[in-house]
């Protein structure tokens, strides 16, 4: 990616550019195809720097979709399906909660956690850094690192069970980008299996989530002496692991400090890889210790619970919920590997026959992607389950 020469030789030669690569490399890549004038397609959040290409990217003759993978991408599109139902009928959203995982499938217990790395590792070590932003019944509320975790809820998912949820980055940005100016709640949240979050929340207390600080000699300290550094000088208890529990308030013996202890922060072996941040070394710790199991699902999970109001039909209120969940084949594809690559892949064979004539940049809110991939990924194997029941 970094060798200049080499990048746009390689985009230069193609009629689609697929970009799968970690989101501080979007920008650089759009700016490429829109030098080449080659369409560019990607699965990362649309960030401002590549919205503001719009306009080159409309001169240049070329498309460049991001969001196009599952959350975001397969959620935007359903979202757009339904709300484009309920406008048909003359209603309007009052309500919009919109729940999202990857998560091991709930017969594997291969790890007190309950949950494997499937995607980018990263992601679940900086869970939460930029807070969270959302409408409830009308306000807004504006949550911290911290309180993300602190303010999780249950939700009971049909044909799961019971997950907890905990929102996720800023909901309200959607509001415009779906239409709803009358909505009076407005979530995005991420679903773990019960547990997750009051584990998290005590790595986050640590400081541990923390890729902006650089920390000497992290190769040769053990895990143990990694975690002591995130203690106060002065804390009651003779050893790291009971000066942890000590200092957050936990029991020595009790779940929390269970999970803490399995993940390997009192460990004495030592980090033995050049690593330059605490969260290179949780970000690492995650990928030794949360490998899903040989012979193992993983599935994905999509629910939208959208609240209606029809005021030309008595004030109807109706409850569309909205469910998509997939499993990975064992030893094959993921399921987040099937459905992120999927509806790029669609995409790309939309452009290249001549069934997808956008130009400039756009995320799958556009009828013109959503209606047809959607139809596309059922005649692929996927499959949504739709419900409507009138609420009063």
């Amino acid at each position: 990616v970094n060798d200049t020469a080499l990048r746009k030789t390689v985009i230069k030669a193609t009629d689609v550019v697929v970009n799968m690569l970690a989101p501080q490399f979007q920008f650089l890549i759009a700016l490429d195809c829109i030098h080449y004038k080659k369409h560019c397609i990607t699965a990362s959040y649309e960030d401002v720097k590549i919205h503001d290409l719009d306009k080159e990217a409309v001169r240049a003759g070329i498309l460049i979709l991001n969001e196009m993978g599952l959350d975001p991408g397969i959620d935007h599109m359903l979202a757009m399906s339904i709300l484009q139902k309920i406008r048909a009928g003359g209603g309007h959203v009052t309500k919009f909660i919109s729940y999202g995982s990857g998560l091991p499938a709930p017969e594997v217990k291969s790890n007190p956690m309950k949950y494997c790395i499937t995607w980018n590792p990263r992601n679940i070590a900086m869970a939460g850094e930029y807070g969270a932003q959302f409408m409830q019944e009308g306000k807004i509320k504006v949550l911290s690192l911290p309180q993300i975790f602190q303010r999780s809820w249950k939700v009971n998912v049909k044909g799961i069970g019971e997950l907890e949820a905990y929102p996720n980055r800023d909901s309200m940005i959607y509001q415009k980008t779906f239409n709803l100016p009358k909505v009076k709640t407005m979530i995005r949240a991420t679903l773990r299996y019960p547990g997750w979050s009051e584990t998290w929340l005590q790595i986050v207390k640590l400081g541990i989530p923390n890729e902006t600080m650089r920390i000497p000699n992290l190769k040769n300290k053990t895990y143990a002496e990694f975690t002591e550094m995130f203690l106060p000088t002065v804390t009651n208890g003779t050893s790291v692991e009971s000066r942890t529990a000590s200092y957050l308030g936990l029991s020595p013996t009790g779940l929390i400090m269970h999970n803490l202890i399995w993940l390997g922060l009192f460990s004495e072996e030592k980090i033995g890889v050049k690593l330059n941040t605490a969260a290179e070394v949780l970000t690492d710790l995650l990928k030794k210790k949360m490998v899903l199991p040989k012979g193992a699902r993983d599935m994905v999970l999509l629910v939208h619970e959208i609240e209606a109001a029809y005021p030309q039909l008595d004030h109807k209120r109706e409850k569309t919920t909205v469910s998509f969940i997939e499993y990975g084949d064992p030893d094959g594809h993921t399921a987040i590997a099937k459905t992120v690559g999927l509806p790029a892949a669609i995409a790309v064979k939309l452009l290249l026959t001549g069934k997808l004539n956008l130009s400039g940049c756009h995320i799958p809110t556009h009828p013109a992607i959503y209606s047809i991939v959607l139809d596309e990924l059922i005649k692929d194997g996927l499959k949504f389950e739709e419900e409507v029941e009138e609420i009063e």
